[in-house]
């Protein structure tokens, strides 16, 4: 599909975070949106550039329904569980929502006739797997999640790829490492009940919205002993999955690629970048290991570069900052939710 083309596209999870940045991505470059979601996570005041379904992920007859209706060209896959701490304390609805709903949506394409897929995948399929500090991870990396969060997604993978090679779907997979920031009109951002991601929680703290920040160790093989991670900007990733839609693949064809901005920041250089935007300090303290929690992820993003076309343009971590706080100072939708933010972060 080539972009203006007003083809459909059906975007699973679509009224959450990311899905909601592609779906106005996608809006945008001239394909028509339509969003599945089922509103358990995501906002209705997020859907705005197409029309909502309301469905679960696990619904086939539904999710087929929606593709007919709507005459569905391409599926981005958003939809799925992504707590990785709640993943290893109770792993049964991560394989129940994000690898049986996965299996419901293929079945669903299959008998819809719908020939591309781009799922959401994640960096925490690789797990830490002897990797140093700061090395860049290649998608030939070997795959050794550390939580049943990244299993899930691994398992959602291979079985996507299973399809492709028996069905001639075409699949891309794009494992993003730590997704963040929020569209610099402050019109979508980032809203998550509770919330969990570091960015949003230390400005909350920073702004006195929620309880002073709690970094989960302080002891990592890392420069300053906390977690190494890529940030790259939500804008960053929706461009990416938009391009991802159009791109040229051959019928059959599965491929895995990351998304990154190919640099790690640590955890207090978050926390600094985040006193910086704000002007004032962010009040924190320092918690044990989180279970899951490898000390280092990285990505090496080249492959999306070369396949894609792919250039991160807003994913230097102060840009990123700057338009997190730019939506939290937003009067929006998620005004409930950021003011229930507590103060545990990654």
């Amino acid at each position: 599909m080539t972009p203006g083309s007003q083809a459909a596209v059906l975007v699973t999870g679509g009224a959450g975070y990311i899905g909601a940045h592609t779906a106005k991505a996608l809006a945008e470059r001239g394909y028509r949106p339509v969003v599945y979601d089922d509103l358990s996570a995501g906002f209705r005041e997020a859907v705005r550039w197409g029309p909502l379904v309301r469905g679960d992920i696990r619904d086939e007859a539904a999710l087929r329904a929606a593709m007919s209706e709507h005459g569905v060209a391409a599926v981005v896959h958003f939809a799925g569980l992504i707590e990785v701490a709640r993943s290893v304390s109770d792993p049964g609805p991560f394989w129940d929502v994000n690898v049986s709903g996965t299996r419901a949506l293929l079945a669903a394409m299959q008998a819809a006739g719908v020939p591309r897929l781009v799922f959401s995948s994640t960096a925490a399929v690789y797990g830490q797997a002897g990797r140093a500090a700061g090395d860049l991870i290649s998608e030939d990396d070997e795959k050794a999640p550390s939580s049943p969060y990244g299993d899930t997604k691994l398992a959602a993978e291979r079985m996507i790829a299973a399809h492709c090679r028996a069905h001639g779907l075409t699949a891309v997979a794009l494992r993003y490492f730590n997704a963040s920031g929020a569209d610099p009109s402050g019109v979508i951002g980032e809203a998550h009940e509770p919330e969990t991601h570091l960015i949003p929680l230390a400005l909350a703290a920073g702004l006195g919205d929620g309880r002073p920040l709690t970094l989960f160790g302080d002891d990592f093989d890392t420069a300053d002993g906390t977690c190494l991670r890529d940030y790259v900007h939500v804008n960053d990733l929706a461009a990416a999955h938009v391009a991802a839609v159009g791109a040229e693949l051959a019928g059959g064809t599965f491929e895995a690629m990351n998304l990154g901005a190919g640099r790690g920041h640590s955890v207090r250089e978050v926390v600094a970048a985040a006193a910086r935007a704000l002007g004032r300090p962010v009040p924190h303290a320092i918690g044990p290991r989180r279970a899951g929690d490898p000390p280092s992820l990285v990505a090496d993003p080249s492959r999306a570069r070369s396949r894609l076309g792919w250039e991160p343009a807003r994913s230097d971590l102060d840009t990123i900052v700057r338009d997190a706080l730019r939506w939290e100072a937003q009067p929006a939708y998620a005004a409930g939710g950021r003011a229930s933010r507590r103060g545990e972060a990654k």
